[in-house]
């Protein structure tokens, strides 16, 4: 991670617009870059960012039926069904009948489903660009971003 030395003075409490747009700039390319970071490893499991995203929020010991994986993706059903035709093609996921309504399907995630989806969790937690910081930065910017995030993401944003 490149180090930033020639930071300017601290602002003045007049410049607090011009200071927080340079603040959501940067964490606009930050988040950018990680994201560009996440869809190159998820694509060498073979996988789409939308098919990782999926997989990674089913929950290997509790199938779940698709219509409620189109919720949690908040997504249109139709949409989800062709992310699980990849998963299933791919071995990832399985539909099975749900042996408490035998008219539904679930989603189970299958033993290779399981490998894979703990390689996506490693690939959405990948640290590559903290690398710089200290514990006590790390400390810190999870303080600002617990902060930040608590106060202004609606429930929609979703915990991704």
């Amino acid at each position: 991670m490149a180090q930033h030395t020639d930071l300017p003075a601290r602002p003045a409490p007049g410049d607090r617009p011009e200071l927080a747009g340079d603040v959501v700039r940067r964490i606009m390319h930050v988040a950018s870059a990680m994201r560009h970071h996440q869809d190159v490893e998820v694509g060498a499991l073979g996988l789409t960012p939308a098919a990782a995203r999926a997989l990674h929020e089913l929950d290997p010991d509790r199938p779940l039926p698709a219509r409620d994986l189109a919720t949690v993706l908040g997504c249109d059903r139709s949409n989800v069904t062709a992310l699980v035709d990849k998963l299933e093609q791919a071995g990832l996921v399985e539909r099975r009948i749900d042996p408490a309504d035998r008219r539904q399907k679930t989603l189970v995630v299958t033993d290779e489903g399981r490998r894979v989806r703990a390689r996506v969790r490693q690939v959405m937690s990948d640290s590559r660009l903290l690398a710089g910081l200290t514990v006590d930065e790390l400390a810190s910017l999870r303080e600002l971003v617990w902060k930040v995030s608590d106060g202004g993401c609606p429930e929609s944003c979703g915990d991704a």
